[in-house]
């Protein structure tokens, strides 16, 4: 529970928390759509892995894959979505998750507790994987 707790506290102050910091808990880490099928959105790895949300040639990480998170017309990367991280409003966007437990959530809405941003994520964590 200590665990939990640290890792909550780490992705609620992440603007204060130094970078490396916050990406050495995440770095891992994989996505899962709160979907019907729990889709698997990639993981938080260094952009050369071809599973990594960092690499902008990889199925996850391309802005043009339907499967990944930076595709703003696709169903994980709309702001508009229900399970896009980039909708402000949604209750339902990515979970991060690593050793099998629940790390925390990737979301624009702040008021989604243990979450992180995609944006903030990406500029703390790409160059650090």
């Amino acid at each position: 529970m200590k665990f939990i707790a640290t890792i909550a506290l780490f992705l609620l102050l992440a603007p204060q928390a130094d970078a490396e910091g916050v990406c050495d808990i995440v770095k891992g880490a994989v996505l899962i759509a709160q979907d019907d099928k729990n889709t698997y959105l990639g993981k938080i790895t260094n952009p050369y892995d071809s599973d990594s949300i960092f690499n902008k040639y990889g199925t996850y990480g391309s802005e043009y894959s339907s499967s990944s998170i930076w595709n703003e017309y696709a169903t994980f990367g709309s702001e508009y979505s229900s399970y896009s991280p980039h909708n402000s409003y949604t209750s339902t966007p990515p979970m991060i998750i690593k050793n099998r437990k629940i790390l925390g959530y990737l979301s624009a809405n702040k008021s989604i507790k243990s979450s992180i941003s995609p944006n903030l994520l990406k500029a703390l964590c790409k160059d650090e994987l």
